[in-house]
């Protein structure tokens, strides 16, 4: 049984990469989703599909639009999530797919450090599990294999 993850976190560096690996390493049959990594493209999305905006507010909703039903279809296609809040970058989008995989039922799995746990406290207890690291999410999910 392959399970399919919506990995939901910023896109700032490659954390997703680190995960995919030990996914490969543990042999877990996981096929990974998320956002649009490239910063870049992510922002620029309105504009390429809808053309010039009049100014960065509408811009932003161009694009915001079109992340968020990228968001939306991926998520409803995932059999659970993971929820990386780090300590280097604003966790807004992160805070943002996880209410959303809260919202629609999915089982969701949170990664913070020990020092985001009291501004992540009512978000970590709707999760259905809260860890510290990569490794510890990788072993939720090994575990359904067992």
């Amino acid at each position: 049984m392959e399970l399919t993850v919506y990995l939901a976190g910023q896109i700032h560096d490659d954390w997703r990469n680190d995960v995919k690996a030990q996914a490969k390493e543990k042999k877990l049959p996981l096929q990974f989703v998320g956002p649009q990594e490239n910063h870049e493209r992510s922002d620029n999305i309105g504009e390429a599909i809808m053309g010039e905006q009049p100014d960065k507010l509408y811009r932003d909703d161009a694009a915001s639009s079109i992340n968020n039903f990228r968001t939306q279809v991926l998520l409803h296609k995932s059999d659970a999530v993971i929820a990386l809040f780090g300590e280097n970058y604003k966790q807004w989008n992160t805070a943002m797919d996880a209410s959303a995989a809260i919202q629609l039922r999915k089982p969701l799995i949170l990664v913070r450090p020990k020092s985001l746990i009291h501004p992540l406290k009512e978000l970590s207890n709707q999760a259905d599990v809260t860890v510290e690291t990569i490794d510890q999410a990788l072993d939720v999910l090994s575990y359904i294999y067992e």
